[in-house]
C-alpha cells in the first residue's frame, strides 16, 4: 500500500514522524512506549492509514505531546469528499422549511 489515506493523513503522519524523530525515537521505541505496533505507526507516518482518536492520544502521550498539535489546521476538505454536501445546518434549515410548508397549508 503506497497511496495517502488522504491528505489529512499525510500531514498528521509527518507531524507525528517529526515529533518522534526530534525526540530520537524509533518507531520501535515509540510503539513500546504507547502500546501501539511499530509497523501501524510506521503506516501512520506514511499517511497509509488514519489513526484513531484513541492511538493519536496514546502516541501523543508517548511522547509528551498534545494531541491537539497534531490535528491542528486539518480540515474535512483534506479528506475524500463525502457523497453529499449537506452540514447539519442545511438539514436544519430543510427541516424548518418543510415544517413551514406543513403549517402554512
Amino acid at each position: 500500500m503506497s497511496a495517502f489515506h488522504s491528505e489529512a493523513a499525510h500531514v498528521l503522519g509527518a507531524r507525528i514522524r517529526e515529533a518522534r524523530n526530534q525526540r530520537s525515537l524509533t518507531l520501535e521505541d515509540l510503539g513500546a512506549l504507547a502500546g501501539v505496533h511499530w509497523t501501524n505507526i510506521g503506516k501512520i507516518e506514511r499517511g497509509q492509514v488514519h489513526p484513531s482518536v484513541e492511538t493519536l492520544v496514546r502516541l501523543a502521550s508517548a511522547m509528551d505531546a498534545d494531541p491537539k498539535v497534531f490535528v491542528t489546521g486539518l480540515t474535512a476538505d483534506m479528506y475524500p469528499r463525502p457523497r453529499h454536501k449537506l452540514t447539519a445546518n442545511d438539514l436544519i434549515r430543510e427541516r424548518e422549511e418543510r415544517s413551514r410548508r406543513r403549517d402554512a397549508d
